[in-house]
């Protein structure tokens, strides 16, 4: 269970916006031991609206392309990474870090979804699993490539 409810944060938001009270003001009045949630429900909903107030139900598995594009723009504009994450519709802004570290660390392909499930102990291993991954041509193949190169660049270069 998320240790606020939407309705709660909705009420400080809404009496935040109000102008009755300032950050700390307000979360000492109910009781929070720091303002630094307030403030990010505050800019969750002015950029997202009630849906940036919202607990998401569900893990959500991001392509490598959107980890791509999400470090590219924040290299390419130098925003920071609650910036980034208001452009690209994110609640955690720490998620871009960790999408960053491990760029740094792994490269490409530790932006790669990985299994979280144990390999089968099945006989018939040489089966496809089912999904097929889309094949590419020599052109789009070297495109990407080459995009993947200028990012790299513009990160060594920052």
């Amino acid at each position: 269970m998320a240790k606020y409810s939407e309705e709660f944060k909705m009420k400080l938001v809404s009496e935040y916006l109000n102008g009755n009270l300032g950050y700390k003001l307000l979360a000492k009045k109910y009781n929070m031991p720091s303002r630094t949630p307030l403030q990010n429900w505050v800019r969750s909903y002015k950029t997202q609206g009630v849906e940036g107030l919202k607990r998401r139900r569900t893990n959500e598995a991001y392509s490598v392309q959107f980890k791509v594009d999400t470090i590219q723009f924040m290299l390419e504009t130098g925003a920071s990474f609650q910036e980034t994450a208001e452009q690209f519709r994110l609640n955690n802004p720490a998620l871009i870090y960790s999408w960053m570290k491990t760029f740094n660390e792994q490269g490409l392909g530790g932006l790669k979804p990985r299994s979280k499930e144990r390999p089968s102990m099945s006989k018939n291993s040489n089966k496809s699993k089912g999904k097929e991954e889309k094949k590419l041509t020599r052109e789009d193949e070297l495109e990407r490539e080459n995009e993947l190169l200028r990012l790299e660049n513009a990160y060594l270069k920052s």
